[in-house]
């Protein structure tokens, strides 16, 4: 099952794209007013017989299968599990003027990335008490993180960017061009 989670204004009439999808496996939900929101919106819409949950960005959509497996494989073992690459640049923290303060020991930092897959149980809880602790967070790895349910890293890819500017979307079509 696919619960796409869509701002409320397309949900009545979504874009056309929309049903060239398995349309019989797909059930459109109503976005919230940020992602955790959003995400816990399209978690009430899940039917009862779903165990497993994988969350993904529309803003990443070059994920790879393998990529997608691996989530997937280490949530049916019961951990979260969240898609990542390792930091390979050399990070710099700057003040507000643009002065270098410190440069940070990359070791052990990953970039984060979806898709991300947890036991239903697992996502629910994260998103239960983020909602009774007025928290949010800029992925859900991060509510589970913050109550203390185990979340693994898993090998995501470098050809899955983030869209999030403009220029994105050149980078984007030329990377499906030379697809994993």
């Amino acid at each position: 099952m696919v619960v796409c989670v869509l701002p409320k204004q397309y949900v009545a009439d979504p874009p056309p794209w929309i049903f060239q999808c398995d349309t019989d496996r797909l059930l459109l939900s109503i976005g919230g007013k940020h992602r955790g929101e959003s995400v816990a919106n399209g978690l009430e819409d899940l039917p009862a017989e779903c165990e497993i949950v994988m969350i993904h960005d529309a803003a990443r959509p070059l994920v790879s299968q393998e990529t997608i497996g691996r989530v997937i494989e280490e949530a049916r073992k019961g951990n979260g599990a969240i898609a990542a690459v390792p930091v390979s640049d050399t990070l710099k923290r700057v003040d507000s003027s643009g002065k270098i303060v410190v440069t940070v020991d990359r070791f052990g930092l990953w970039r984060a990335q979806t898709p991300q897959a947890f036991p239903r149980k697992v996502i629910e809880r994260a998103h239960r008490e983020a909602r009774e602790g007025d928290r949010v967070a800029t992925d859900d790895a991060a509510l589970c993180e913050h109550i203390g349910l185990p979340v693994v890293v898993v090998r995501g890819s470098e050809r899955a960017i983030k869209i999030t500017e403009e220029s994105d979307f050149a980078l984007a079509e030329a990377l499906s061009i030379f697809r994993e």
